[in-house]
């Protein structure tokens, strides 16, 4: 039981390749970026020190929702996924990222929804629960976790019974 604000710790979990070149996870744990004051307890959880954007910028979205965010620059937005069971899921992603302009993405795998994108993503679950896949392996993600995804095939799986809310930002990426 968390008793104070200054217990509330965000957990970070960041993908990457291990030694055979397979999507992993390279970090889970407890952010190491924290700062705990009167006022508030702050976790930093990933910095880029350049894109750059000014701060003046005005919204560029147009009418079309897209995956993929401009190559030099980023998407934020709260994704919302319902449960495995009410809907189709291995026939059903692949369709799901064509309608979002990703229709490349999907891996070729045995893993049903596995896929990836250039893009460094940046995603908080703000309700309900998500499970994360990997090549190798799979994460549970609950409500104030924060997954680092680095442009590694992956997956999504909600297996509870309730949407599960979570706030993403896309950047576009190169390899």
């Amino acid at each position: 039981m968390v008793s104070s604000y200054r217990d509330v710790y965000a957990r970070r979990v960041v993908t990457g390749l291990d030694d055979e070149g397979r999507s992993t996870f390279v970090d889970d744990g407890p952010t190491q970026t924290r700062l705990v004051t009167e006022a508030y307890a702050l976790n930093h959880l990933w910095q880029a020190l350049s894109l750059p954007v000014p701060v003046t910028a005005e919204n560029t979205l147009g009418d079309e929702v897209l995956i993929p965010p401009p190559p030099a620059g980023f998407t934020y937005m709260i994704t919302s996924v319902p449960p495995d069971d009410e809907w189709d899921y291995a026939a059903g992603y692949a369709a799901a990222l064509a309608e979002a302009g990703a229709p490349d993405a999907i891996a070729d795998s045995d893993i049903p929804g596995l896929h990836q994108t250039d893009t460094l993503d940046i995603i908080t679950i703000i309700s309900g629960e998500i499970w994360a896949l990997t090549e190798t392996a799979e994460t549970l993600l609950k409500p104030g976790d924060t997954i680092v995804q680095r442009g590694t095939q992956h997956a999504w799986r909600n297996r509870s019974n309730e949407p599960c809310s979570m706030v993403v930002i896309h950047f576009g990426g190169t390899r």
